[in-house]
């Protein structure tokens, strides 16, 4: 019966600590959905939204990895339990930088805004890119959620796509910058900007990564999509 209860125990100890990560997770997706729409409006007022909400979420990274270290040495979990936590603790460093990824592009887009930058400038295409990231952020939690593997494995395939629009985003900003030298520090200015974005797919990805390691124990960063396949299987 002992053991019965501290096995509740832990279960619960491990619950609590997932619902947290989802939590953290979900103020992140606010963040960047904030990122879209200041970049749709070019407005300040949301890019100082997203800043408020960065002390949360470094908050409840300090929170949850103290709870993981925690309970890793009262516990002294194995196998799967021991690979969760680990997990977790690979998401929630993820989720954190993600998070500065978005304030890192709301203060970035505040100066672009106040200094008047040029609006033929191309920010629609860099909202573009900024919603494919929040969405697989969004995706990248919702496997993690239900430890679906192949999700999993989708979202890491996927940052190609990502990495892509980034690199045809900087041409198409250095077309601008030759043609017109005038929109020189306002390109640089949409160039941070955009990588920041890509950053931002990263993270999902690695969280993706991590997914893959709670669930089957096989480590696939720095793979190709052929070993990952193997690793799954």
């Amino acid at each position: 019966m002992a053991d019965k209860h501290l096995s509740s125990q832990f279960d619960a100890e491990l619950s609590n600590i997932s619902t947290r990560v989802l939590e953290m997770g979900g103020i992140v997706e606010s963040q960047l959905r904030q990122c879209i729409y200041a970049l749709h409006h070019l407005s300040v007022e949301t890019a100082d939204q997203v800043l408020e909400l960065e002390h949360r979420v470094n908050r409840l990274e300090v929170q949850i990895d103290h709870d993981i270290t925690s309970t890793m040495s009262r516990r002294q979990p194995t196998a799967r339990d021991l690979r969760l936590l680990v997990g977790v603790s690979r998401v929630i460093v993820n989720l954190e930088r993600a998070g500065d990824e978005a304030s890192r592009i709301a203060r970035m887009l505040k100066s672009f805004i106040e200094a008047g930058a040029p609006r033929s400038l191309p920010v629609v295409d860099l909202e573009t890119s900024a919603k494919h990231a929040t969405d697989q952020m969004h995706q990248t939690l919702d496997a993690f959620a239900r430890l679906d593997v192949q999700a999993a494995l989708a979202i890491i395939n996927e940052d190609d796509r990502i990495d892509a629009e980034y690199e045809g985003y900087f041409r198409q900003l250095i077309t601008y910058m030759m043609e017109d030298p005038r929109t020189i520090s306002s390109s640089l200015n949409l160039l941070f900007l955009a990588k920041a974005i890509e950053r931002v797919g990263d993270h999902a990805k690695n969280i993706a990564e991590a997914t893959i390691y709670v669930v089957k124990g096989a480590d696939v960063r720095h793979t190709t999509p052929e070993q990952r396949e193997s690793a799954i299987q």
